[in-house]
């Protein structure tokens, strides 16, 4: 039997049909490829100038933490200080070392304060204190409140405290009794580079806050009012419980956070702790510590 004409020209335009959709598809298909494509190339190069930008930033801190002209000089403090750097808004905070608490050198009593002032109840606090005493000391027995290998043991931990100074902070970690929250909330105050007392002029209003003596709100007013001053102030500055502060001096250690923002929104953070100080090959500075694309805490 054969097809009539009417029926033929049916079924031709159907299959032209079919051509026409499976063409749409492969064409559209095509089209999201492409513009996926392009939108990854732009990401990536847009990432790539804020990781730059950002490396930028840690190399203007550390070139700023060498003038020597104090009218000019960058305040390691924390207080923010802005630039333009490849189309991108670069912020930079540097903080001295020596305006932390040295996990090596503070005292169990200065811990426990630590602690308290973060909010965890005073026999915890002294816990935690002793515990950090037993990991970096050198004998094997443990404080009132401490705890040596048999309590690590005990708890289920598969090593016991390294009886030696901490080498990083990030190592307080594996201290029993610290937890991740408590960490996070504290690393911003602690330090391996200082080996000494706490600075005033460079500490945060969060350190500050750490001596019974000075309450948050004292604190914080102290670090608004150390920030209104020249550096060339002969006024003297006081702490809320009444020592005596020098903006003079500082140590040759800093830690460095450099943040840098496009305008399409994409951003990098750097954080770098360096110790300033020519090495071997000329270099102006060391880095003790290197994290990328760090998120906000």
């Amino acid at each position: 039997m054969i097809a009539r004409p009417g029926v033929q020209r049916g079924i031709a335009l159907i299959v032209v049909l079919w051509i026409l959709v499976l063409l749409t598809i492969v064409v559209g298909t095509y089209a999201v490829l492409a513009r996926t494509e392009s939108l990854q190339a732009r990401f990536l190069l847009d990432t790539t100038r804020a990781r730059y930008a950002a490396e930028a930033g840690i190399h203007r801190a550390a070139f700023e933490m060498r003038n020597s002209d104090v009218e000019t000089r960058w305040v390691p403090d924390g207080r923010p200080y802005t630039l333009e750097f490849g189309g991108a808004e670069v912020e930079i905070r540097i903080t001295d070392e020596s305006g932390k608490m040295d996990l090596n050198s503070t005292s169990a009593e200065e811990l426990s304060n630590l602690f308290m002032s973060r909010g965890m109840e005073e026999t915890e606090a002294w816990h935690l204190a002793d515990a950090i005493e037993d990991w970096r000391d050198e004998d094997d027995l443990p404080r009132l409140y401490g705890a040596e290998l048999i309590e690590y043991e005990s708890a289920g931990y598969p090593y016991g405290p390294a009886n030696e100074p901490f080498a990083s902070v990030d190592e307080l970690q594996q201290v029993i009794g610290m937890s991740w929250d408590l960490f996070r909330e504290l690393e911003p105050m602690l330090t391996v580079h200082s080996r000494g007392r706490i600075n005033p002029a460079f500490a945060s209003a969060d350190v500050l806050a750490a001596d019974p003596e000075i309450t948050a709100e004292d604190a914080a007013a102290f670090v608004e009012e150390r920030r209104q001053f020249h550096p060339r102030d002969q006024q003297a500055l006081f702490l809320p419980n009444g020592q005596t502060v020098s903006l003079q001096g500082g140590g040759r250690t800093f830690s460095i956070r450099s943040r840098a923002t496009l305008d399409s929104g994409t951003w990098n953070e750097v954080q770098a702790t360096i110790e300033l100080g020519g090495d071997q090959r000329g270099r102006p500075f060391r880095v003790l510590r290197w994290r990328d694309n760090v998120e906000d805490r």
